[in-house]
């Protein structure tokens, strides 16, 4: 197989979306990844946690998927959370704060470590208004959680889920 050089690697396009019944209460993420002919779809779901760390969670895990460093990477998310945090330039902010009275830190600094390692854009979509890839990842994540605890499958608990986090963004 030959390798191909970074500027000429096909742009990655990375849907997510994630969700939690209750909120909190049973939650899960979907991913979609497409790079030119090749597509992957990933899931995963909590016991307990919030559709925030949900939407958070989708995009950590489907820029950690990706295979090498430097990629173009174009974000597709129906959550103004993530999608303000960067280009709002809110992220830059609770970092130089060491991310005090932020909810989820543990999800922004594992997002922030992944996130420097491509060039990324964020693209607002509307949710639930028919966009075909981010309906697969809500059906994909809603599976994940409360499709899953309705279908008896005991989920993990989310280790950084804190019921009594900030009121703070």
């Amino acid at each position: 197989m030959a390798l191909v050089p970074l500027d000429q690697k096909p742009p990655i396009y990375l849907y997510t979306d994630g969700a939690a019944s209750g909120n909190p209460g049973p939650g899960g993420y979907g991913v979609i990844l497409k790079c030119g002919d090749h597509e992957k779809e990933m899931s995963g779901g909590f016991a307990l946690t919030t559709n925030n760390r949900m939407e958070l969670l989708a995009v950590i895990k489907g820029l950690e998927a990706i295979r090498w460093y430097n990629a173009e990477v174009h974000v597709y998310s129906d959550s103004s959370y993530v999608v303000n945090a960067i280009n709002q330039g809110w992220l830059e902010g609770w970092k130089r704060r060491g991310y005090a009275r932020v909810k989820n830190p543990d999800l922004w600094m594992r997002f922030d470590n992944v996130f420097r390692c491509h060039r990324v854009t964020f693209h607002w979509i509307r949710g639930h208004a028919g966009h075909p890839e981010n309906e697969r990842c809500d059906r994909l994540a809603v599976a994940a959680g409360a499709g899953a605890i309705a279908q008896g499958i005991q989920l993990p608990e989310d280790p950084g889920y804190k019921p009594e986090e900030p009121t703070l963004m």
